[in-house]
């Protein structure tokens, strides 16, 4: 059979990033593809336990339907944390609970976008929130992303120039894919412009715990007055992947609005892990085992970097001050594709740099490494592989 697919689905491509990791099943390959925490990082125990507790003695209330706004308990201790320890969220907003922070951002994008609106967005950037404002045909323009956040002359030529910009996109805090961080500066200004222009800001904040050095800044959520700023925030890089709990807070009107656009994606988020969220939010020491993880992450980018340095000196890269990734520059003659094709013949995935533009045919020497899942071992001989392959390129 012939299959018509609709307009905007029809050129939309799947992720790279989900391809390259479909190629990572070799249990030879090291992989920095991935955007993971660290498979010892889960807190399985806590969970398992908790986990039980509610099917033994709540089953009833776990196993059946829920509300779509998601478990209330879990509402109310997230808005409290987020309010009391990060002055985020005003007596104004109200949050809903998601799969994965990636639905919060495809909830916004399906209530505020129409066909040929435009999305402002940080290049490079999450190509997972690129595809989603790709599949509702947004005209997605791209800003460059400097050492402390968004050029913000860039910015604003582009808000000037689409006036039907409904959204500014921006990871504040330790960016995918290129690690940096936005100034507190800039994340006024970016606030400024947003309020001048009269658009609304996307702020995808799914790190910003997982800092290992540096001072910590501010949400932009916490400098919102007016309601203008929708933050998307996750468990999974704290927690879990796998389990699919996410949030969003923003304005109560908004929030209504997508609470409808989920209940005809999934109805609600799977409960049984909301309440393990919420159990583990208030009976297990989550700010601890967020210490625990930065110490394991800081010791994993320093090896990184360490082992970059001997083995990449023909190579540049800004040291992140968390999350997981570590943006690496090649010389500009050699395109990051083709390097990430010569590494994966070596049995070492990584991801172009390409694949995180909303031009994906632009010219970018850049690939994108992982150092949260691989452990140490992996990460010096991985990098001592990439080593020998751009020695290849010629690169010295």
């Amino acid at each position: 059979m012939q299959y018509a697919f609709s307009d905007r689905i029809r050129a939309l491509k799947p992720s790279a990033i989900r391809e390259i990791l479909k190629a990572t099943q070799d249990p030879n390959a090291i992989s920095f593809a991935a955007g993971s925490p660290a498979s010892e990082a889960f807190p399985a125990d806590a969970m398992r336990g908790f986990a039980d507790e509610i099917l033994r003695d709540m089953p009833a209330a776990a196993l059946t339907y829920g509300v779509t706004e998601g478990y209330t308990p879990l509402r109310e201790a997230v808005m409290r944390r987020m309010q009391e320890k990060y002055a985020t969220g005003s007596a104004d907003d109200d949050i809903l609970i998601v799969t994965g922070g990636q639905q919060g951002i495809e909830l916004l994008s399906k209530c505020v976008l129409n066909e040929g609106d435009t999305v402002i967005s940080e290049a490079p950037s999450f190509i997972g929130a690129l595809n989603a404002f790709r599949s509702y045909a947004a005209n997605i323009v791209g800003v460059p992303v400097e050492d402390d956040g968004m050029d913000l002359d860039a910015l604003e030529c582009a808000l000037s120039e689409n006036p039907n910009t409904k959204f500014i996109y921006v990871i504040p805090t330790f960016q995918n894919p290129s690690g940096r961080v936005t100034s507190l500066a800039k994340r006024r200004a970016i606030l400024d412009l947003a309020e001048r222009y009269d658009v609304l800001i996307l702020e995808d904040n799914p790190y910003f715990e997982l800092r290992y050095s540096g001072e910590a800044v501010p949400t932009i959520k916490s400098l919102d007055t007016k309601g203008r700023v929708v933050y998307c925030g996750s468990f999974s890089k704290i927690l879990s992947p796998g389990i699919r709990i996410g949030y969003v807070i923003a304005g109560r009107e908004l929030i209504t609005k997508m609470t409808v656009a989920k209940q005809v994606s999934d109805v609600h988020t799977n409960l049984v892990f909301q309440m393990v969220a919420y159990k583990m939010m208030t009976e297990f020491d989550l700010d601890a085992h967020i210490t625990w993880l930065c110490d394991l992450y800081r010791g994993k980018r320093d090896a990184m970097t360490r082992a970059i340095g001997a083995a990449l000196p023909g190579t540049s890269f800004v040291e992140p001050e968390g999350g997981l990734f570590l943006w690496l520059k090649l010389p500009d003659r050699i395109a990051g594709a083709e390097f990430a094709r010569a590494c994966a013949e070596k049995g070492v995935m990584c991801v172009p740099g390409a694949t995180f533009l909303t031009d994906e045919l632009a010219p970018c020497p850049y690939v994108r490494l992982n150092f949260s899942t691989p452990s140490i071992a992996q990460i010096e001989k991985g990098i001592e592989i990439m080593g020998g392959v751009a020695r290849g390129f010629g690169i010295q």
